[in-house]
């Protein structure tokens, strides 16, 4: 018989194991694997070349709750923007880490910018995207050098698009000779595998501790990741960053994000994760963090803002009036989170509840730190508030969300207020 008094499990029952690698700017650190939380992180689409519209995006990043950020250093000209882009950054207020994206021509920016490579606080490096033959070996050394020289962490990222032919060809010609040859499918996912963790392998013999590198192996399937993970955290106890290469756009890209990240998660793999969706035309670049964010904190793994609990909604609830407050009250949690985070401590960990009728809404409402049930088709026009399963106040009238919203702030001015020493 189930136990239904046991402990219900709010994530993984065994974290895998890794090795902990911290990512510093300043007095900020962010630690990715060992006992760290999962840490979410994002990348800008800018110019990097423009350096005003690049620390804006990843001002609007971090304040969202990327605690790292990524940018594209592509030529000359980004490399040479960086600094000032952390510079500006700094007068901001803002101390997110800086990532540095190369591909092709990282050993040679590196080399010639070394304010770029001082300013960033990791690099990740492609290892499809280093050149090729004796050029593929000379050029990841200097990269790795770089980072031996500037103390700088590396994330050596494997992607699916890009992947080493030569290596490709090697796995390949050993899968011929095979008596049963594997198919083509797990041909890639070993060359995916084998990619990251011999590269993880040359970068410690040329002298990058262990401790400093993170690896990936992007891919865009759903299926296709989860075995790629599994099996690469099965080999290395190096930590893991978690993403779809390219998630796609819109519910697609959240839908198929979620997907493969939970499983994953849920077996304990993945320390760091950025969901790589396809911002529609003009779209918002922060929805990313929103969507990383929202996967951690339905799985239990971690918490960043109160929860909005909302109907969807049916034949008892023509009007849309508990539609507008859910969104009005989710949007203005998010929106307080980046100052309530520093003034109110454990605030993240508050649910609200916005009901549309009476058939879950006083019930809904009761579990919730604090829930209003709006009157249903037919029913009495007004909206009984709880706070801390208790009826308070029934609210009627025009003014229902504005006085809403205040009750709301109130509660949490009152529940989550520092404890101050008298006198100080």
């Amino acid at each position: 018989m189930t136990d239904f008094c046991s402990p219900i499990p709010s994530g993984p029952q065994a974290r895998r194991r890794t090795r902990a690698v911290a990512v510093r700017y300043g007095a900020r650190e962010v630690v990715i694997g060992g006992n760290a939380p999962v840490v979410v992180q994002s990348m800008t689409n800018t110019d990097t070349a423009d350096v005003i519209a690049t620390a804006i995006q990843v001002k609007d990043l971090a304040r969202a709750g990327s605690e790292l950020v990524r940018i594209t250093v592509n030529n000359p000209e980004a490399a040479a923007a960086v600094p000032a882009i952390r510079e500006q950054l700094d007068r901001m207020g803002i101390d997110v880490p800086l990532i540095g994206d190369f591909h092709y021509n990282g050993h040679k920016l590196l080399n010639d910018f070394p304010e770029c490579a001082q300013a960033l606080s990791k690099y990740r490096i492609n290892p499809g995207n280093v050149g090729h033959g004796a050029k593929r070996d000379s050029q990841f050394a200097q990269m790795i050098e770089a980072a031996c020289k500037y103390g700088k962490p590396v994330r050596i990222g494997v992607n699916w698009g890009s992947l080493d032919q030569d290596l490709l060809a090697r796995i390949m010609d050993e899968n011929a000779n095979r008596a049963e040859p594997w198919s083509a499918q797990a041909v890639m996912y070993e060359a995916l595998v084998t990619s990251a963790i011999e590269n993880a392998q040359r970068a410690e013999e040329l002298g990058l501790a262990g401790d400093r590198i993170t690896l990936s192996c992007k891919v865009s399937g759903v299926q296709d990741l989860i075995a790629v993970y599994r099996e690469l955290a099965r080999r290395c106890d190096y930590p893991l960053h978690l993403g779809l290469t390219e998630a796609g756009m819109g519910s697609k890209g959240i839908v198929a994000s979620t997907a493969a990240l939970s499983v994953l998660l849920q077996e304990g793999i993945g320390d760091t994760i950025r969901i790589s969706l396809t911002p529609e035309p003009g779209g918002d670049r922060t929805r990313e963090v929103i969507v990383a964010q929202e996967i951690l904190q339905t799985m239990g793994l971690r918490k960043f803002t109160p929860m909005v609990i909302a109907c969807p909604g049916c034949g008892r609830t023509t009007s849309t009036v508990f539609q507008e407050l859910a969104d009005r009250i989710q949007t203005y949690l998010r929106e307080q989170m980046p100052s309530w985070k520093q003034s109110y401590p454990g605030v993240e960990n508050m649910n609200v509840a916005v009901m549309g009728c009476i058939v879950n809404g006083p019930g809904e409402s009761k579990h919730a730190n604090i829930g209003i049930s709006l009157p249903g088709t037919g029913e009495s026009p007004a909206a009984p508030v709880f706070i801390d399963g208790e009826k308070k106040i029934t609210l009627r009238g025009e003014r229902i969300a504005e006085e809403f919203q205040q009750i709301v702030l109130d509660y949490v001015r009152t529940r989550y207020r520092k404890n101050e020493t008298v006198g100080a």
